[in-house]
This record gives C-alpha cells, sequence and structure tokens, in this order.
C-alpha cells in the first residue's frame, strides 16, 4: 500500500451494538459502459439519475480491467490485476487476498452476496466472507448446475444431460432448478434477485435485527445475449425495429475474428436492446431501493452502483469487451448515495473502482489491518485528505478466450487477431489516453480528442513520459505470480461462460 492511499481520517471505528453503523448495498451493473449512463438521464436510467440527484455522481469512473473476473477482483481486494493475479490465465481469486466481504464480516456485519454472473461464485474464489452467497440462476441452491440440462439442444442432448445431473445431486433439488431456469424465468436474474432481497429484508425487520449489513449483487442483464423484456426495449426502438434487433447474431468472438459482419443500422439496433437492459436492470434497482426504505434500512445505508466494465458494440471494430483497452470498455458509471455521499453532486476527479475499498472502510470506520495492508487504491472519501488521482490504469494481462481457443474454433486467423495474443496495459490523465501492448504496440490519445485516431507519431515527447509513467507505477503495483494456470471448471459453468462469449 502506499503511503497516501489511505484516508488520514482518524475516526473511531463504529460499535456495532450502538445501532449507527451504516448498512453497505454494493450494485453492479455488470457491463454497463459510460456511453449511455454517465451523466446518469432519466431517458436510460432514471433511478440511477435520482441517485445521482440525492447522492454523488463519479463522471470520470475507471475499472482496472476490462472483463468481469478480474474487474471484481479489484473491486474486492482493492488491488490491480498485477497484484491480485485474476486473470485469463490464473482464472481464481487466490485466497491469500483479503476481500472487502471477510473485512466486513470480521467487523460484525451481516455478509450477503447474490451473483447472477458465474465468473462471480465459489468456484473462482469469490465466495469468501459471505455469510449467504447466491446464484441467482438458482430456485433451490446446489453445488449441481444445471446450465448444461436448460442449454442442450434437442431432446436427446437434453435427456443425458439431465441424467447425468440428476445422479450427482439431490434429484428433486435438480429438477426444481432445471424447471425454474428453463420455465419460470423470465429474465436473468434480475427480477428474482430483488424478490429474493425483498424477502430476505421483510425477514430481518420481522425479527427485528437490527445488526448492520453487507449487500452484494450483481445484475448481468446488460451482459451479451441482450434481450430485455419488451417494454423496455420499445423504449428505445419502434415494434418492428425491436423484431428485426432480436433476429440479429450476437456471437461476440466470431464478429472479432470477422466470421460474421454487422452493417451500422445493425450496431444501432444491438444498442437499442443494451440500452434496454440497462433501463431494465435500473428498474430493479429502482425496486431494490424500495425494499430497503419498506425496510426502515435506506436512511442508514450507503448505497453504490456502478459499472464493473464497458463493452463495445461495434466500436473500434470489436463486440463483446476483450482484446483492448478503449475508453468503452474501461469508462463506467459510479454513484454513491447515502451518508457523506448525500449532496455531493458531480464529482469530476479521476477514480478507479479499487478506491471504493479504502473509500467504504473511510466511510464506515471500519478497521481492517489486512486489507490495509494489501491496498493499492486511495480512498476519494469526502473527508478523506488524500490528494486527487493524477491518473487511472488499467490491465488486459491475458486475452479471454486465448487466441488458441479461437484458432480451434475458427480455424486460421487473419493478422488482426493473431495479434490479439499480447497483454495491455494503459494510463490516462486529463491531457491524454495511452496504451501500450507486450507486442510493442502502442496507442496515444490526447484528451482534446477522440479514442479514434492514434498520435503515437505526432507526439513522441508525450508518448515517452506517458510511458515511463506506466512503467513507473506498474513496478510499484505488480508481483510475482508462479501459478499462471487456469483453474478447473465444471462442465455447466464453461457452457455458461461461453454462452457469455468467453469460451
Amino acid at each position: 500500500m502506499s503511503p497516501d492511499s489511505h484516508s488520514d481520517d482518524t475516526s473511531e471505528p463504529h460499535d456495532l451494538g450502538d445501532g449507527d453503523a451504516p448498512n453497505i448495498v454494493l450494485v453492479v451493473m455488470d457491463t454497463a459502459r459510460a456511453r449511455e449512463t454517465v451523466p446518469a438521464t432519466s431517458a436510460i436510467t432514471p433511478t440511477l439519475a435520482s441517485l445521482a440527484g440525492s447522492g454523488t455522481e463519479f463522471t470520470h469512473a475507471y475499472t482496472s480491467a476490462p472483463w468481469t473476473l478480474p474487474a471484481h477482483a479489484s473491486l474486492f481486494t482493492g488491488q490491480y490485476t498485477a497484484a491480485h493475479g485474476a486473470h485469463g490465465g490464473h482464472t481464481y481469486l487466490d485466497a491469500d487476498h483479503e476481500t472487502l466481504p471477510e473485512a466486513f464480516q470480521s467487523a460484525g456485519y451481516e455478509t450477503v452476496g447474490v451473483s447472477n454472473n458465474c465468473w462471480i461464485t465459489g468456484e473462482f474464489g469469490f465466495d469468501r466472507g459471505f455469510d449467504q452467497f447466491r446464484k441467482g440462476w438458482q430456485y433451490i441452491q446446489s453445488e449441481v448446475d444445471t446450465g448444461a440440462v436448460v442449454r442442450a439442444s434437442g431432446v436427446s442432448e437434453r435427456l443425458t444431460s439431465l441424467r447425468e445431473q440428476l445422479l450427482a445431486g439431490n434429484p428433486a433439488i435438480t429438477l426444481a432448478n432445471v424447471a425454474y431456469e428453463r420455465y419460470l424465468c423470465d429474465d436473468d436474474g434480475a427480477a428474482r434477485t430483488t424478490d429474493w432481497v425483498d424477502t430476505w429484508l421483510t425477514r430481518r425487520k420481522t425479527n427485528g435485527d437490527d445488526q448492520p449489513f453487507f449487500l452484494f449483487c450483481n445484475y448481468i442483464e446488460p451482459h451479451i445475449e441482450y434481450d430485455p423484456p419488451r417494454e423496455y426495449a420499445e423504449q428505445f426502438l419502434s415494434s418492428s425495429a425491436v423484431e428485426e434487433a432480436i433476429q440479429l447474431r450476437q456471437d461476440p468472438r466470431a464478429f472479432d475474428v470477422g466470421d460474421y459482419e454487422l452493417t451500422d443500422r445493425e450496431c444501432e439496433l444491438l444498442r437499442g436492446l443494451y440500452q434496454g437492459e440497462l433501463a431494465y436492470v435500473d428498474a430493479q434497482i429502482g425496486r431494490l431501493r424500495e425494499s430497503l426504505q419498506a425496510a426502515g434500512e435506506w436512511e442508514n445505508t450507503i448505497f453504490v452502483v456502478l459499472g464493473d466494465h464497458g463493452e463495445n458494440i461495434g466500436e473500434y471494430g470489436f463486440f463483446g469487451h476483450q482484446y483492448n483497452l478503449h475508453e468503452t470498455v474501461v469508462h463506467v458509471p459510479l454513484v454513491i448515495s447515502g451518508g457523506a455521499f448525500s449532496g455531493g453532486g458531480q464529482q469530476e476527479s479521476l477514480v478507479q473502482l479499487l478506491d471504493l475499498v479504502p473509500t467504504l472502510l473511510d466511510e464506515t470506520g471500519i478497521s481492517a489491518p489486512e486489507l490495509l495492508t494489501q491496498l493499492q487504491g486511495q480512498s476519494f472519501h469526502p473527508q478523506s485528505t488524500t490528494p486527487p488521482r493524477e491518473a487511472v490504469y488499467a490491465e488486459h494481462v491475458q486475452p479471454q478466450p486465448s487466441v488458441d481457443s479461437l484458432e480451434a474454433r475458427f480455424g486460421e486467423l487473419p493478422d488482426r487477431v493473431k495479434a490479439f495474443d499480447r497483454s495491455l496495459r494503459s494510463v490516462r490523465t486529463n491531457q491524454a489516453t495511452y496504451i501500450r501492448g507486450s507486442d510493442g504496440s502502442q496507442w496515444l490519445y490526447p484528451a482534446a480528442s477522440s479514442e479514434r485516431q492514434n498520435r503515437v507519431d505526432q507526439r513522441p515527447a508525450l508518448v515517452a513520459r506517458l510511458d515511463t509513467k506506466l512503467d513507473d507505477w506498474l513496478g510499484t503495483v505488480e508481483r510475482d505470480h508462479t501459478t499462471q494456470t487456469s483453474v478447473a471448471m465444471s462442465a455447466s459453468t464453461e457452457q455458461r461462460l461461453a454462452d457469455l462469449g468467453y469460451l
């Protein structure tokens, strides 16, 4: 941890017995990018706009990685990918990293997590520190994942998968989960997640439970495949355009390698569906706020909403959020409501999502020595005396899926795609963006220009200065990771991740 990475605030930790320790609710709008959500507006995300109006909106918030696994690892540990080591080559958050839920659990909080993204489960090390951790796609929580059954094509394959899953666990629970996911769910988990949290909050209120809580929710709907409820899609597309849009192929990896193309109009149609997904999740976040209000918890809750990473929908020749570090995949929404963040307005200073760890510790007054020791973020709490950031950084340590995997699926790849077999790191300041590949590639975008025309050749002095800044930063955060292997995962998880475009 750098000397100034945590706040100088020396307030005493809250006594959890005095009833005033604030609840923390951390909501991830998976794959929400800044283009549609910053600044938050009532046109797409009215709940987010309302929260921003009463709280604080950070209009220059950046993730440290362009996809789910490393981005959440940074969010939970306060470390960059170079330190926590969870990425495409090592798909697991190792236990030697203290996490934010563990810190709150140790401080006496009830800790609850609900994830609708299968990267963020115990299978990959993300359930540590939670008293309860739910997989949102299951009606009854089970180690047997019914995804292979639900996604099987054809009666024969489905029956074979069902037989295997029935033998692997409790048959009644497996059948209930199959029926629930295949026939009873009308979204990707947002509604049932909110329903479950509402029931949990109601139970706490009925029982008179005044223990403070830390609640984490991942809403995955803005992720591929874009398939919002019809009424939300029609907020952004005509009825006929919705019909046209839902017929479009949504296969990010096939698009990236040139297996098929999307016209400008087709990209716009997909963006309309994507906006519908954002609007739908925003409505679920509104329901979550109502549940907290009904339970009498809202006034004592710090409510955080963010995007873990962004998305390309045709921009820069990409679909999805792999193989680049452009603004579209690293600039994300971040709104905090409650406590010291009430009435903070729009803040334009640079912040990173991993800065939330020290910031929330400052807000709650929790002492977490192990977590503080490993921190690489810095607090942006309103009472922090830490100077604002001069720069934000991002890493794409290893492509996921790998180029070898792409070649196995698609055959001979064009040179542009073979070039994806590299690591990428970036630094952004108020003056410029600089991206560097391990293959020697470089991109420079002065702040006055959009990230469209690479200016490396025109601004060599600026390139050299930012290149040195990137090296200096890397030297302070990088840690040795001798194990660079993927973690074995279940067949059902592999299928889910394939559906999301990762495998």
